[in-house]
């Protein structure tokens, strides 16, 4: 079961089916299409100018340089009898054909970052949303790194470059032909030689494909390592600082950072090679065009001037063949982010709506837990046959020791998961029927590290309810006793309470979080370990705050002081994923070598002896 919600670390089987990515990432190209369709017409004539810039060599060698003044020219139709006039223009068409070419290429660059900027904010986007519909599960098994790359990384990789290539391969493949059609104007002899040596030059590249694919996704992963350790370092940063852990951190960084630099190199070891091996074999192919060219014009079959244009053809012509090698990478970089990109698109959400939800309108009788068995590892169950009834307006205490269960029990009515075997019930329907979205507002947590969103303490509390007044905001923030502490700020409720709520205390951010569940009123109110974690004083003006919350309220508490709960309706003490006992605190104590009565002894104990110290 855990393992079928982790993220891979090594490519899908899909991952390098360009088929598949492609019809994949195309209905985000699709809204962007039209300005992706002039981008690569505009590569058309960018491809073209190389051949055009050998082609005019020609005319000018045999007709400037070394031509007759009173010789005539033929190109293209138009007829030239002067030379000193075509001397005069070709300046000028030089200046216009660099003109020209780089109003293509802003042109060319500024439609490739506008479609790749929309389609990755569109992947973005849908990623997000992907990424707030996965249940909890998913989170727990998966570093933040790893998604974090996933979601900030891989879009611009997927989305920026796959224009860019498209545009690049158009160029290319246009520049190609006319290079190749001027190679066979001035030598169809030569040509042959010219291609064949480049056919021969690009035969590496074959070879090295599926080692790329591993280095380049190996080289992702440890770069979400990477980011993970940040977050790690960044976020637990008192941790680090008072167990002294700065070196270890230090440690693993350097590790990971050493593994990027040997991928890297790897990569350099096996694309690199190939740089010199094409140079080699093109510089071969040259010297055999030289000297074959070289017997061409001393025979009159050809004009210098067509082998200067042959020439520069043929340079031009190995350009993108001996950087193929890089082009390579990139398109492997490519479609590794994509495969990454929407392996995460692939996972489905395992906690959904049923297809035709039931919409929960409150509690009217009762909850029931009926013979329910979980686990989250597949074999080893967290609950076992757990049966228990709880009746509206209850409060009932959930205890025992540490791992028993008791945060699984709270943790299954959202949904958050789902059992493996048996039902909860909310009035004799099955959780499972209703709408997620009901259920969960029908319901409140208020946790023992409750989390705050950057922002203010209002808009912290108005995530319980978003339509709510002033007035209303107010009114929970005085049974919150939030305003005890909130009058005394310069902003008061529209204090900025920081990362994490950071700049609050813990007993701050508790009773913002009371607030927040006050103002939502759900009918159910789960409260797991709210004041295990304030000092007495705290924990008293919390308790004043939770005491307001609970009010005719459906009320599951979870506590490790036991003596918190006393009042409680009913305490129900798990034991091993099992139901041990049930009833109110004076008929626990009553049980004879009962379990709540050794917990709370042991408890009141250990307190005793604090207290004698």
């Amino acid at each position: 079961m855990e393992f079928e919600y982790k993220l891979q670390k090594t490519s899908s089987k899909d991952a390098f089916n360009y088929k598949y990515l492609l019809g994949k990432i195309f209905p985000y190209i699709k809204p962007v299409l039209p300005r992706a369709v002039l981008n690569l017409i505009i590569a058309i004539p960018l491809g073209l100018l190389d051949g055009v810039v050998a082609l005019s060599l020609k005319p000018y060698l045999d007709f400037v340089i070394n031509g007759n003044p009173e010789h005539t020219w033929s190109f293209l139709g138009i007829t030239v009898h002067s030379q000193t006039f075509l001397a005069m223009i070709i300046p000028f068409g030089i200046v216009a054909f660099a003109l020209f070419q780089g109003i293509l290429k802003y042109l060319s660059n500024y439609l490739t970052d506008w479609t790749g900027q929309k389609i990755s904010m569109s992947l973005k986007k849908d990623l997000f949303k992907k990424l707030t519909s996965m249940d909890p599960q998913f989170f727990d098994v998966n570093s933040s790194g790893i998604v974090l790359t996933r979601f900030l990384s891989d879009p611009d990789t997927a989305s920026k470059n796959i224009i860019d290539m498209l545009k690049s391969f158009i160029a290319t493949f246009f520049g190609l032909i006319g290079l190749v059609g001027v190679l066979l104007y001035n030598s169809w002899k030569l040509a042959i030689i010219g291609v064949t040596i480049m056919a021969i030059a690009i035969t590496p590249v074959t070879l090295i494909r599926k080692r790329i694919k591993k280095v380049s996704n190996a080289t992702m992963v440890v770069g979400g390592n990477m980011t993970t350790n940040f977050n790690e370092t960044f976020a637990g940063n008192k941790i680090m600082t008072a167990y002294n852990l700065q070196k270890d951190q230090n440690e693993k960084f350097d590790k990971q950072i050493l593994e990027q630099f040997h991928l890297a190199m790897s990569l350099t070891k096996r694309v690199g090679w190939m740089s010199p091996i094409m140079y080699f074999v093109c510089s071969i192919g040259i010297a055999l065009v030289m000297a074959y060219g070289n017997h061409l014009i001393l025979s009159g079959q050809m004009t210098a001037g067509s082998f200067a244009s042959f020439v520069t053809s043929l340079l031009l012509l190995y350009k993108p063949t001996k950087t193929l090698g890089n082009t390579l990478t990139n398109l492997q970089n490519i479609f590794v982010a994509m495969s990454r990109v929407f392996e995460l698109f692939d996972l489905q959400p395992k906690i959904k709506s049923p297809d035709n939800p039931v919409e929960l309108k409150g509690l009217n009788n009762s909850i029931d837990f009926k013979n329910v068995w979980f686990e989250y590892e597949e074999g080893i169950p967290v609950l076992k046959d757990f049966t228990l009834h709880v009746n509206k307006g209850e409060t009932i205490a959930l205890v025992g020791n540490s791992g028993g269960g008791k945060s699984t029990v709270v943790s299954l009515l959202p949904r958050f998961y789902d059992v493996k075997t048996g039902a909860i019930e909310f009035d004799g329907v099955d959780i499972r029927k209703f709408s997620l979205e009901s259920l969960r507002n029908n319901i409140s947590f208020v946790f023992q590290d409750n989390f705050l969103f950057s922002g203010t303490i209002k808009d912290n509390i108005l995530m319980g309810n978003e339509s709510a007044t002033d007035e209303q905001i107010e009114q929970v923030a005085a049974m919150a006793h939030l305003d005890e502490f909130a009058h005394t700020l310069e902003n008061g409720l529209d204090t900025i309470v920081g990362e994490r709520g950071t700049m609050l205390s813990g007993g701050q951010r508790q009773r913002v979080a009371i607030a927040r569940a006050m103002l939502k009123d759900a009918p159910i109110v789960i409260l797991d370990e709210a004041t295990s974690a304030l000092d007495n004083k705290s924990e008293a003006i919390v308790q004043k705050a939770l005491d307001n919350l609970i009010q005719n309220k459906t009320v599951f508490v979870i506590a490790h002081r036991l003596t918190t709960i006393k009042n409680a309706d009913r305490i129900a003490v798990i034991n091993d994923g099992e139901l041990a006992e049930l009833g109110t605190h004076d008929e626990l104590m009553h049980i004879e070598n009962g379990k709540y009565k050794y917990l709370y002894e042991m408890q009141f104990k250990n307190q005793e002896d604090m207290t004698e110290v």
